[in-house]
């Protein structure tokens, strides 16, 4: 007897886990994925990328197409909305063209993704006011980039904000930045999130940092044209959110599972929803295990989402497996500098209630005598016991991947001494002798009881 699956939702998460369930299972299992638009196994990290004309989009961001999927046996629905998980009858109902229709399932898994967050302030459903999470949200940033505006305000200074105010500025937008936060990078300490902020000045981005908006300003015609803050009024034709996402989880609150402290929805570490036979959840809807708080929490990255799709693939097919956790590393640049950071800072371990210690290593990308040395900053933290707890990395070309040196050490459990003794790769043109990790190891443990 053949078992269906549904999966609703066809990005990262979702067609990662139908993927691996029909390759490992074949005709035993009818896999249906459900998707509300007409993409699927898209990059959504991209869209910072295409809009500033680096990469081709849509398509070009688009890993593989509902009709790929199709022709390896996933029957996938586009333009198909779920708007109920009726878990007592086993059913998803959805809308699409065809009207309401219910689908029976023997296994679900719920892969919705996220959303951005739009503040609740006067005016933020003017023409012209965008999030940007999915490729039919950078359609439609593009489409009123198209009417040639002249202003851009983005709303956020993390990842998506900092990366989107580079984009408008390199279109040749007068860009300025908001964020209540004194300097941008929230996830770095305030003295590395500077030089994002300075960066971003040379860049020509008008950065107005500790500022709340109180209220969008519109036009005659609906358009957008300013952003009202507690200390101005900045005037615009686009506006971009960039303040974050959030778990997309109505329907998993509707159908009474269970959500969790920060707002995704919970599993197990088989990414099964506890309490619910044949239910299965992962990406950026859940919440994941942190190695290093030793809490659940939201990180919603297309690695992680990858991953537990994958998990969920596998064991809904008659698989053991479990998502290992996350450890928050997270790597992105902004003009020539190079932002990357995993674990946990001091003041974040302060805010757990854990003793810890850092230190900080100016160093070079290359041996400083090799042509095209350039700066780096380097800042490890550890517990005073020299069990390390995280890591944060500011500099120009080729700095910034050596933050996979210090999540990889986390996730192994190193400590301080243990990193300073890894054998490392080593040339001129490449490290100093001393890997500029190891610098701010030595740097370290010289500051360890």
């Amino acid at each position: 007897m053949t078992d269906r699956v549904v999966v609703v939702g066809g990005d990262a998460a979702g067609m990662s886990a139908a993927s691996t369930a029909k390759r490992r299972a074949g005709d035993a299992l009818d896999v249906v994925v459900v998707e509300r638009s007409r993409w699927t196994s898209y990059s959504a990290c991209g869209i910072p990328y295409w809009v500033a004309g680096d990469v081709d989009g849509p398509d070009g961001l688009v890993a593989r197409s509902p009709s790929e999927h199709r022709s390896r046996g996933i029957d996938v629905r586009t333009a198909v909305t779920a708007t109920a998980l009726d878990l007592a009858a086993r059913e998803v109902v959805v809308q699409g063209e065809a009207g309401e229709q219910r689908i029976g399932y023997d296994q679900l898994v719920v892969a919705t993704g996220a959303e951005p967050i739009v503040p609740d302030v006067p005016g933020v459903d003017a023409q012209g006011v965008h999030g940007v999470q999915t490729l039919d949200d950078g359609c439609r940033l593009l489409e009123s980039l198209a009417r040639d505006p002249r202003r851009a305000v983005v709303v956020g200074g993390g990842y998506i904000g900092i990366e989107m105010a580079e984009a408008c500025v390199r279109r040749g937008l007068e860009t300025t930045l908001v964020d209540q936060a004194d300097e941008p990078m929230r996830t770095l300490d305030p003295d590395l999130g500077k030089q994002v902020r300075e960066a971003m000045q040379a860049m020509g981005v008008r950065m107005v940092m500790g500022a709340r908006v109180e209220a969008l300003e519109s036009g005659a015609d609906g358009r957008v044209s300013g952003v009202v803050t507690e200390v101005g009024t900045y005037g615009a034709e686009v506006v971009v959110f960039g303040i974050g996402v959030q778990p997309r989880v109505g329907l998993a609150r509707d159908a009474g599972l269970p959500i969790g402290a920060s707002g995704g929805l919970r599993t197990a570490a088989s990414m099964a929803v506890p309490g619910q036979d044949g239910l299965w959840a992962a990406g950026d809807c859940v919440e994941s295990w942190d190695r290093i708080r030793r809490d659940h929490v939201h990180v919603p990255l297309g690695t992680h989402a990858n991953k537990q799709g994958r998990v969920v693939g596998l064991n809904l097919s008659g698989g053991r497996e479990e998502f290992a956790g996350v450890l928050g590393t997270a790597i992105t640049k902004v003009c020539d500098l190079e932002l990357g950071r995993t674990g946990l800072t001091a003041a974040q371990a302060d805010e757990l209630g854990r003793d810890a210690v850092s230190a900080t290593a100016e160093t070079t990308t290359r041996a400083g005598y090799f042509p095209g040395a350039e700066p780096m900053t380097v800042r490890l933290t550890a517990e005073p016991g020299g069990l390390l707890l995280g890591g944060q990395i500011v500099g120009r070309d080729g700095s910034a991947l050596r933050i996979d040196t210090v999540a990889s050490a986390l996730w192994a459990g190193l400590s301080v001494a243990d990193l300073v003794a890894l054998d490392l790769a080593y040339a001129p043109p490449f490290s100093s002798v001393w890997d500029p990790v190891q610098v701010a190891a030595r740097a370290l443990l010289g500051k360890l009881p």
